[in-house]
């Protein structure tokens, strides 16, 4: 069957023609039918390059962002460009090795819709892998009910009929994992080599990850509502034993005039509480109100092909 290859590029103008060279040797051993997209998602040289490159190889195409909107909005633009009858999205670092592509195709059976390259060893430091393992198991995982959660990558390979499930997918805060997971509990894994990025910086900090997975529990959970809703449970049931509490001294004689101390407390943890359950409940009327204002996931400001001269 035929291959998409989606490539969401940030700033990797000097990397980019490498990686459609070493792409451009894999894939026609895989199919020869194949076609690689390359998603601009930044406003540096990038986009001259990739368009460069379209112009060069006839199965390369290049799709300009408007401006820069993130990673998984540059991979639903490049998702909904693709032709072929399996999707493959990968990072643009060659961190992750074209020459590794054939595993992954390999590993996506009859059986499964969806395979995640998996890696040998962990390629990040210390923080920005504690940060990933909480993002995919605490928070994609416990928090948001996805199986499998703990194989989630950015190198994967899924059948084009599920995207699909991305025709009704809009607004900024966009997870192209998330969606996958309501389409097909067909997941799998396989195991690959990848490499240490020889280039630049990661876009993807500690605090960007955060933020991520913060979008996602908000833009796509209950879940903060409901605990919300504990919260006040909890502090209503501390206040029923703090009030019995100054019922049996008043009636054993040992009540005592509250100090400011005791007072202070209390009205800073009631207010706390108040707090946070107006600050949750303000993100999702936050994010109501400008998914109202009809915001877009993104916008392509060109789109370039070779047979369009």
């Amino acid at each position: 069957m035929s291959v998409s290859v989606v490539v969401p590029c940030y700033r990797s103008a000097s990397i980019l023609p490498r990686l459609v060279q070493r792409l451009g040797a894999v894939l026609p051993t895989i199919d020869p039918v194949h076609e690689i997209i390359l998603v601009v998602d930044s406003t540096d040289a990038t986009w001259d390059v990739a368009r460069d490159l379209a112009a060069e190889h006839p199965h390369v195409q290049a799709i300009r962002m408007a401006r820069n909107y993130g990673q998984h909005n540059a991979l639903i633009a490049g998702i909904r460009a693709a032709s072929c009858e399996r999707i493959i999205t990968m990072d643009d670092d060659l961190q992750h090795p074209p020459e590794e592509l054939p595993k992954l195709v390999a590993a996506l059976t009859d059986d499964l819709d969806v395979v995640y390259a998996v890696s040998e060893a962990e390629e990040h430091g210390m923080l920005r892998n504690l940060s990933s393992w909480g993002a995919k198991n605490l928070v994609m995982g416990r928090t948001m009910g996805i199986p499998n959660a703990d194989v989630l990558g950015a190198l994967r390979i899924f059948r084009t009929f599920l995207r699909s499930g991305f025709d009704q997918v809009s607004g900024p805060h966009v997870s192209v994992d998330i969606v996958l997971s309501w389409t097909t509990t067909r997941v799998g894994s396989v195991v690959v080599r990848m490499d240490q990025r020889t280039e630049g910086r990661s876009g993807f900090t500690f605090r960007s990850l955060m933020k991520h997975a913060i979008n996602m529990i908000l833009g796509y959970s209950t879940k903060p509502l409901r605990l919300v809703t504990y919260l006040g449970f909890i502090i209503g049931v501390c206040g029923v034993l703090l009030t019995a509490r100054l019922v049996w001294l008043y009636f054993t004689g040992d009540t005592k005039v509250a100090g400011f101390t005791t007072l202070a407390s209390l009205i800073t943890i009631f207010s706390s509480a108040q707090m946070i359950g107006i600050g949750v409940l303000g993100e999702y009327l936050g994010r109501v109100h400008a998914h109202g204002m009809g915001r877009p996931t993104y916008v392509v400001r060109e789109h370039f092909l070779k047979s369009e001269g």
